[in-house]
């Protein structure tokens, strides 16, 4: 009995001993692991709901807000949204800055050439902060890929257009550049699969064809994942490197460096194919096929436009206008010029062919459908009804030296008729026009005849010594927009003005128009003829030669 009681004392000890370890481990697990446990569920799942519903409580307030704006003022609530992120998107695309790599010829012309086509798509012109108008880099804001490609498939006076990724003075700031560009911007042009191709373009200076490997080569940081496709590349891309611009003085780095995606090339091919040395009627004073798409920039001609020219010619202007696709039509006092008779101007050919005339011009280049037509007229007596109808007017006049400055006139006379009396005869004759009366008439022409915003271009002849800016022809109908010059000789210029309509002619603009001092300056440039070789004589050492009787060049 002793032994079991003992047995059973034991027992009873055990049994404690594990009911005590059970309490412990009960109050351990209910103590800590259950209080953590509580505090991780509080802190972090109390918190993680806490802020979704928030944010969706957020986004639903706003969701509510846009949706009781929408029916307040009757918009479309998926309308909103999607203009929402259209605004988004188009901000991220505005924001980016684009290149024009411009031609360096005719400088004083590219920067009007630019406005004018910007103004067309109702932007404005927002350069970079080291903006210079010599420069034949152009880094520009405030615009899309879209406004890019409409001023490059009008521009003759820009090469290329890219999106600009970076730039810098030095190859290292560069890479700084670059590497800061957003990556969601580069990625879609790299990513693999594509394909693509770097140029290398350096501006007074030639590289050989090692260096510009190793400078392709040092663009290795850039994540391109395509494959190198040379001749038909999806993406394009271009590292330019600006020299400077005096050939004399050549620096060994270049002065500024960009990189970028090519978008855009301009219109220069339409100098060549559209070359007087090809055209098939040409006349003494055609004008330049690259002025003449220039001068139809500067006006902003459009499709569907109407465009007139007072001194025709050969209707070299005209066709530059209907390029862009405007109805175009002219007049010109020499009969021979508008059928396409008399002599010819080509080398080796006595007399024009029977098929010489303006509207064979343009259909020549497939324009044909928007001639409208020409006619024999006096610019110093208008033909047409007294309405605002062209659109705009463009226009080279003459000079005097290689073309007559001439118009109608009469010669009266008496003489007696067979019944006794005497009668006042009129005899048709040709008299001088003078440049200020020309000037004059066609601002006057101008002021009744163009839609308000329409715009007049046209070339003024100057005597460079004499020169200055008082002497540009005004209207108070007609607001100067551009001035360009183009030099011609070292005492002779020819400047381009562009004027574009304000208002409305008024009875008393007429009278202005003679009284202001503003209006007569070029009063003394009716002797130009005179004075354009009075100078290459006194260069020549040889005295002036007389001037034929029409005023003509000899």
């Amino acid at each position: 009995m002793m032994m079991n009681s003992q047995y059973y004392t034991i027992t009873s000890c055990s049994q404690y001993y594990k009911v005590q370890l059970c309490v412990y481990i009960h109050t351990y697990i209910h103590t800590y692991i259950h209080t953590y446990i509580h505090t991780y569920i509080h802190t972090y799942i109390h918190t993680y709901i806490h802020t979704y519903i928030h944010v969706t409580f957020s986004f639903w307030y706003f969701f509510a807000h846009k949706a009781v704006l929408c029916i307040k003022f009757r918009f479309p609530v998926g309308r909103v949204f999607r203009l929402h992120l259209k605004m988004a998107t188009a901000c991220n695309r505005s924001c980016l800055q684009y290149l024009l790599h411009l031609a360096h010829d005719n400088l004083d012309f590219r920067l009007p050439e630019i406005l004018s086509l910007l103004c067309l798509r109702g932007k404005t012109f927002q350069p970079g902060e080291n903006f210079r108008q010599n420069s034949p880099f152009w880094c520009l804001g405030g615009l899309t890929e879209e406004d890019i490609c409409g001023v490059m498939a009008r521009s003759v006076c820009a090469k290329s257009a890219f999106e600009l990724w970076g730039h810098g003075k030095t190859h290292g700031d560069l890479r700084t550049s670059l590497l800061s560009y957003p990556p969601e911007r580069m990625l879609p042009f790299m990513q693999k699969g594509s394909t693509y191709r770097i140029n290398v373009y350096t501006f007074n200076k030639t590289l050989a064809f090692a260096d510009r490997i190793k400078r392709i080569d040092a663009l290795e940081y850039l994540p391109f994942e395509g494959t190198v496709s040379l001749k038909n590349p999806q993406h394009v891309f271009c590292l330019l490197e600006d020299y400077g611009s005096d050939p004399n003085n050549i620096p060994e780095h270049p002065d500024y460096i960009y990189f970028g995606r090519w978008i855009a090339d301009g219109q220069r091919e339409l100098i060549r194919s559209h070359s007087v040395k090809n055209r098939h009627f040409i006349g003494n004073t055609s004008m330049d096929a690259g002025l003449s798409l220039i001068m139809s920039n500067h006006a902003k001609v459009k499709k569907n436009d109407f465009v007139f020219d007072p001194f025709v010619g050969t209707g070299s202007l005209l066709i530059a206008c209907s390029q862009f696709g405007a109805y175009v039509c002219g007049a010109d006092i020499d009969y021979n010029t508008i059928h396409g008779k008399g002599r010819s101007s080509r080398k080796n050919q006595k007399w024009r062919g029977p098929d010489e005339n303006i509207r064979a011009n343009l259909r020549q280049y497939g324009t044909e459908n928007l001639y409208l037509d020409v006619m024999v007229s006096d610019a110093s007596k208008s033909v047409w009804r007294m309405a605002a109808v062209f659109d705009a007017i463009i226009t080279d006049p003459p000079y005097g030296i290689r073309e007559s400055t001439r118009r109608t006139g009469s010669h009266k006379d008496n003489f007696k008729t067979p019944d006794g009396t005497f009668v006042e005869s009129h005899v048709s004759v040709s008299q001088a026009y003078h440049l200020s009366d020309i000037f004059t008439d066609l601002l006057n022409f101008s002021a009744h005849h163009l839609v308000r915003g329409g715009r007049l271009v046209y070339w003024l002849p100057i005597y460079r010594p004499e020169y200055s800016e008082e002497m540009i022809p005004l209207h108070p109908c007609l607001q100067l927009i551009s001035n360009c010059e183009q030099t011609l000789s070292s005492h002779t210029s020819r400047r381009l003005i562009t004027m574009e309509k304000i208002k409305e002619p008024e009875d008393v603009d007429g009278l202005i128009h003679l009284a202001e001092p503003w209006s007569w300056p070029y009063q003394g440039h009716n002797a130009f003829r005179e004075k354009y070789f009075s100078g290459i004589n006194k260069k020549g050492g040889r005295q002036e030669s007389k001037p034929d009787v029409n005023g003509g060049f000899t």
